[in-house]
């Protein structure tokens, strides 16, 4: 006798009990436990197979043809993709209220639509005349552009059998509901269960599925954390300082590079693509200060320079304050006691502020160097030519290490019209770079002398 296909689900963490009970164990939220019916299946359909072995495959047997790629003609979007759309992934889009993946999205399957390439937008959030309005304003071809006002995801496979895309645009996925699922739309159980229909769906049909997400106040991606498990590409669009850009960032990505960054400007007529990032975030005033330095970083696959800034003052209490903005506080920490030790400058009783400017958020070591620069030139009030530039990695030794593809950020800062470098030794070039004086260090005594120099 077939055993009855039943689930008591917590409606509000998603985690499965055995019975129903009035607390859920796991969050210990009262009176949100429901019995789901799942439907009629054997037991071998959860083994992915009916009666036989005939999904089993041998490894050596799996085809290895390199993955196609769909180019959305937005090379900036195509670039945090991984170099375009793979077909039968599942991409989640998250970001605020306002910062704009609507309109992306909408662009980008506007383009894709012009390759004669089948396109569906499924949106439960806003009415149909509301798309219609921004993609006039947008100036997007509305003739090729299939549009869908729907929440079931069983509704919306039906309408996908028929119509067949190759690119299905939801929007969003806190807003659809299963029907296995007797809990409220937006909840965990109804988005991860939503989430797991649709990409399955995917999977099996080979529809490459964007899904639009809502953030938290952290700015972490709102519903269960099996939904970043669940997709194979994970993106975050974030505003930066300036109200008018947009930066696209990849926090997981199954076909490319994790921590690839998109550019984008925002104007009347939707997201612009920014061909130059780094002259977006070197704004620089004209009048050289002191306290501010650039820096290459390596975001992704390209080079990208920024401006670092710091600002020590005395202290006014009795606690000095060390206050870190777009790097980690304890790495600032870890900074100060390395200019102590080994460079003889002493900040215990100083606050200091350090500041990536542009709202880029570093997570690699190779901006060590330009962070104490700046603070010694605060505190000094030494003011560091406009020409000038740094990287490198401190070890708590003292010494400058090497960071990762050294040559191209030179060359990269030599574009900008850099003339000055200090650099660790390591990734001195072996020729005289045209244009370019290069400064090798090995230790952070060295880098303080060579600061004197080029003043």
């Amino acid at each position: 006798m077939a055993k009855k296909n039943t689930a008591f689900v917590c409606t509000e963490c998603g985690s499965d009990s055995a019975r129903w009970a009035g607390q859920c164990s796991a969050c210990k939220a009262w009176n949100t436990i429901k019995e789901v019916h799942l439907g009629k299946a054997s037991n071998t359909q959860h083994l992915g197979y009916s009666g036989t072995q005939s999904g089993i495959q041998l490894l050596s047997e799996v085809s290895i043809e390199q993955t196609e790629r769909l180019a959305t003609g937005i090379t900036e979007f195509d670039r945090v993709l991984g170099g375009g759309i793979v077909g039968g992934s599942v991409v989640l889009i998250g970001g605020t209220p306002g910062a704009g993946k609507s309109t992306l999205l909408l662009q980008v399957i506007a383009n894709i639509a012009k390759q004669n390439i089948s396109v569906l937008y499924v949106s439960g959030e806003e009415s149909l005349q509301q798309i219609a309005e921004r993609a006039i304003r947008l100036k997007l071809p509305l003739d090729k552009i299939k549009m869908l006002t729907e929440t079931s995801v069983q509704s919306i496979c039906t309408v996908l059998d028929e119509l067949k895309p190759n690119i299905l645009v939801i929007d969003s996925i806190q807003v659809m509901h299963s029907q296995t699922s007797e809990s409220t739309p937006g909840s965990v159980s109804q988005v991860k269960e939503s989430a797991g229909y649709l990409t399955q769906y995917a999977k099996k049909n080979n529809v490459a599925v964007f899904m639009v997400g809502h953030v938290t106040k952290d700015q972490s991606l709102a519903g269960p954390m099996t939904l970043s498990h669940i997709v194979d590409t994970q993106l975050i669009l974030a505003s930066t300082d300036d109200a008018r850009f947009r930066v696209l960032r990849a926090d997981k990505n199954r076909f490319g590079s994790v921590g690839e960054l998109g550019f984008f400007a925002m104007d009347s007529t939707g997201l612009k693509e920014v061909k130059n990032p780094s002259a977006m975030f070197l704004n620089r005033t004209e009048k050289p200060s002191s306290g501010s330095v650039v820096t290459v970083l390596w975001e992704g696959t390209r080079p990208l320079l920024v401006e670092i800034q710091a600002l020590v003052t005395e202290c006014q209490y009795g606690n000095p304050r060390r206050l870190a903005v777009g790097f980690d506080q304890n790495r600032l920490a870890m900074l100060l006691a390395i200019l102590t030790r080994h460079g003889g400058i002493f900040t215990a009783s100083d606050e200091i502020y350090a500041n990536v400017v542009g709202g880029i958020k570093v997570t690699e070591t190779s901006s060590d160097l330009a962070i104490l620069i700046s603070i010694v030139s605060s505190l000094k009030d030494l003011i560091v030519p406009h020409d000038c530039f740094f990287f490198g990695e401190l070890g708590l030794n003292g010494e400058i290490r090497p960071v990762a593809n050294g040559y191209a950020r030179l060359n990269d800062a030599a574009k900008h019209g850099f003339k000055r470098a200090i650099i660790p030794k390591t990734n001195a070039p072996k020729k005289t770079m045209q244009g370019l004086q290069v400064y090798p260090v090995s230790s952070l005594t060295e880098a303080l002398t060579a600061l004197e120099e080029i003043r």
